[in-house]
């Protein structure tokens, strides 16, 4: 995944802020190849701002574990 507008070099040095940042373009706007991962979701799944009828869909996987 490439992202232009952010630096992600400076973005990363707090750790939560960038797994938080991440997953919202990974959701947004595609997984690049990758996979979500289960954990880090459930960890900031409050914190994380995507469209509403996407969380719904994911929350409705992530609670089938």
């Amino acid at each position: 995944m490439y992202n232009w507008s952010v630096d992600e070099k400076e973005l990363s040095k707090d750790e939560d802020k960038y797994a938080i940042w991440k997953l919202e373009q990974m959701v947004n706007f595609g997984l690049g190849g990758n996979k979500l991962s289960y954990d880090k979701l459930r960890k900031y799944w409050n914190k994380i701002q995507i469209d509403p009828a996407r969380k719904r869909f994911l929350e409705l996987i992530l609670n089938e574990k």
